[in-house]
């Protein structure tokens, strides 16, 4: 029996199910010939040892394959390659710079359309430009597309290196514009500058009703310095007092003022803040957060958000990998005028 052990790879690192992953290393292995028609593969509990994980990641696996008609089974005898000629799906290197509640809906939206055409690896950054780059230098000639949302807290000058490294016939940049990648790429990203500027507009009957607006912009962070430009745009053409804040540490709460929040995090540290001087939401101190959730609809009655429509990136990211297109779509933002404003 042949060593699958050397033929299929478990990646630890990966988001990717690790029934996809050795549904993958399978089917890699009949297109490279290392794995014939006919040849016999382990029993699922042989397998399931092997590769350290359980026997319902092998038994799904191996009934997804034999969906695609590649492995049949027979009773007492187990399971065997049958097939060796058929579609491949598109394979996807799918990089993320961090988990959330939005990438998820832009995870779930582009895997939906995709469905059975492409098989996905997915893997987390975690905004740390080392581990990109380890990860797209591995792994350059290993798949059809990398759809790559580039967000990094440091990175060196010349990150668009890295990038411009991808042929761009594979390239789709999901969410951001990186500066100085050249050629015909595929991309489907937020303009943060007109964003801001335009979702404020919007709300500027509301907004006439403070003196002063302030966002929460970390130091150290991946957000791009475009919503700062877009931001300070608005405040000069509709004079209004502003400042950009790294953290709340040192604020103190005043009424007449408008908070911009990006982060989580600080939008539960700024509630508290004004709620524990009995100041009013909506009225008294007014709050804007960035990126809808559901919870947001919820706390105090509505918290207004703006938004990038997460589901329509992911929707529009998967068309371009299946149309081979290198068309640039800019997703636009939408605003949720709730009572926090």
């Amino acid at each position: 029996m042949k060593n699958y052990l050397k033929i299929v790879k478990i990646d630890e690192n990966s988001i990717t199910p690790k029934y996809l992953q050795l549904i993958n290393s399978i089917l890699s292995g009949v297109e490279s010939g290392k794995i014939a028609e006919g040849d016999i593969l382990p029993s699922v509990y042989d397998f399931s040892i092997a590769l350290e994980t359980s026997r319902n990641t092998i038994e799904r696996a191996y009934k997804e394959l034999k969906k695609l008609n590649v492995v049949k089974s027979i009773t007492g005898k187990g399971y065997f390659i049958a097939n060796t000629d058929f579609s491949r799906p598109t394979k996807v290197l799918l990089l993320f710079n961090k988990l959330s509640s939005h990438k998820k809906i832009m995870y779930d939206a582009f895997a939906d359309v995709l469905g059975s055409n492409a098989a996905i690896d997915f893997y987390i950054y975690n905004n740390d430009f080392s581990a990109f780059k380890k990860l797209i230098l591995e792994k350059i000639n290993s798949y059809a597309k990398f759809v790559i949302i580039p967000h990094f807290i440091e990175s060196p000058v010349n990150t668009y290196d890295v990038i411009n490294s991808i042929p761009k016939e594979k390239l789709i940049l999901m969410d951001k514009l990186e500066p100085g990648v050249t050629g015909r790429f595929g991309a489907v990203y937020e303009d943060f500058e007109r964003d801001i500027y335009k979702s404020l507009e919007q709300l500027l009957n509301k907004l006439n009703r403070y003196n002063t607006i302030k966002i929460i912009f970390p130091e150290h962070s991946y957000y791009s310095k475009d919503i700062l430009t877009g931001f300070l745009k608005f405040c000069t053409q509709y004079a209004f007092e502003y400042e950009i804040l790294s953290s709340l540490d040192h604020e103190t709460i005043v009424e007449g003022t408008v908070y911009i929040n990006l982060m989580e995090d600080h939008l539960i540290e700024l509630l508290e803040k004004i709620i524990s001087i009995n100041l009013k939401v909506g009225s008294d101190v007014g709050v804007i957060s960035y990126n809808e959730t559901p919870v947001k609809k919820i706390i105090l009655d509505g918290i207004t958000t703006i938004s990038t429509d997460f589901q329509l990136m992911g929707e529009k990211t998967a068309e371009l990998v299946l149309t081979n297109s290198t068309e640039h779509i800019a997703i636009p933002f939408k605003v949720t005028n709730r009572k926090s404003l």
